[in-house]
């Protein structure tokens, strides 16, 4: 991978939850630490992933490990949500009538100059402006 990819939250998520061992060992594989060069993220993400895992996994993780998790991911790019890009979420969100949360990981995506998203949550190869989604947990 020489281009720079958005990550999106659950990816990082699936890295630390056991409850589907297929999507974890995929994750693992794609956030590989030799890659880590080419990744994004968005301030989005980063709050995203901290309260998923500490709050909503079978088996969450402390407060102090997600802080630690959320410290390293802040180490990547990361894509600042201020109001300018919120505004053009909303534009997207209506445009591609999409969720605002997911127009928001697009902008952002595009913002950073990012070609690709990875998510499972858009439609897998759609093309949102000048984003492609790919579903990196796709059969």
């Amino acid at each position: 991978m020489s281009d720079r990819v958005f990550v999106d939250t659950n990816v990082w998520v699936y890295a630390v939850d056991d409850a589907d061992l297929g999507k974890s060992a995929r994750a693992l594989e794609i956030l590989d630490p030799a890659g880590k060069d080419t990744f994004v993220v968005s301030s989005q993400v980063l709050s995203e992933f901290y309260v998923v895992v500490t709050r909503k996994l079978a088996e969450p993780l402390s407060d102090e490990d997600a802080q630690a998790m959320v410290q390293e991911m802040g180490r990547l790019p990361v894509v600042p949500v201020d109001s300018e890009l919120v505004l053009a979420a909303v534009a997207g969100s209506r445009e591609w009538r999409i969720s605002l949360w997911d127009a928001l990981i697009v902008r952002a995506a595009e913002a950073a100059g990012c070609r690709h998203v990875l998510s499972e949550d858009l439609a897998d190869r759609a093309a949102y402006g000048t984003v492609v989604v790919e579903n990196p947990f796709r059969a």
